[in-house]
């Protein structure tokens, strides 16, 4: 996928003459970032983030998972399904807004969050896509509610090294093929390094992958010096990949144009 960059030629104006010029334009709609928060979270936990990628051009959606805040009576009963149906319902309508580039969204996951956008990636295309401390589950019980995956044995069973074909949201990274991007907390207790190593190594068909380590990190990211330096590397990681597509993008148009003009000279 490439971001479309408009280039038109145009004259302008000058003591009774034109000069000939070639104007630049960005694309008429722009990239996307979908915040997904972690269990027991809310979308007030990414609007530093989404300001931040609302800075770097982007369109930013927050939202909260059935379960928690205005629908915290879900809570104890709210599945796996049907809050992977509140993320489909979510990009689709961040993706149908008028100005928004449906081929270029990006996907941002905390924990639970993250767990789920990873399955997104089989549902819906996803350009760019984050995962900050992804949680991960046993496939089976995927329509129980989700209070009830966290049985005694789930800390035993996430030390394992598990290979991609042996769950469903491991499988989704190791068919994706965009650009990736993990952060691992390192003091995580609830996602520990082994769950970490897993979606690293299930994304072997990425465009990129990008690992990062933040120190001092519990899993709620609690400090904040923490979530500072986290922030800031979502940030530049989101304007690496976007706002340097963009400029691929533009550098492609001009070189095309380049060409063009050459051959007409010819």
């Amino acid at each position: 996928m490439t971001m479309d960059i408009r280039l038109d030629n145009v004259d302008i104006p000058v003591q009774h003459e034109r000069l000939q010029g070639t104007l630049l334009s960005p694309a008429a709609s722009i990239p996307a970032v979908l915040f997904v928060h972690g269990w027991g979270g809310s979308q007030q936990h990414d609007l530093v983030r989404a300001r931040g990628a609302a800075g770097i051009g982007c369109e930013c959606l927050t939202f909260d998972l059935r379960g928690h805040e205005r629908t915290a009576k879900q809570w104890e009963s709210v599945s796996r399904e049907q809050n992977l149906a509140d993320i489909v319902a979510a990009y689709d309508w961040l993706a149908a807004r008028r100005n928004v580039d449906p081929q270029a969204i990006a996907v941002v996951g905390i924990s639970y969050g993250g767990y789920l956008a990873a399955i997104l990636t089989t549902m819906r295309p996803v350009r760019w896509l984050a995962l900050r401390t992804p949680a991960l589950y046993r496939d089976e019980g995927w329509q129980l509610p989700k209070r009830q995956l966290h049985d005694e044995d789930l800390p035993a069973w996430r030390q394992r090294t598990l290979g991609a074909d042996e769950n469903r949201a491991l499988r989704a990274c190791a068919a994706y093929t965009g650009d990736a991007l993990v952060v691992q907390a390192e003091h995580d207790l609830i996602v520990p390094a082994p769950v970490i190593r897993n979606y690293v190594t299930a994304f072997k068909n990425a465009r990129s992958l990008t690992s990062r380590v933040v120190p001092g990190a519990d899993h709620g990211f609690s400090s904040k010096a923490a979530q500072n330096d986290y922030t800031a590397m979502l940030i530049k990681w989101l304007s690496e990949m976007i706002v340097g597509e963009r400029g691929e993008a533009a550098r492609e148009r001009t070189r095309l144009h380049r060409d063009v003009v050459r051959g007409r000279e010819g």
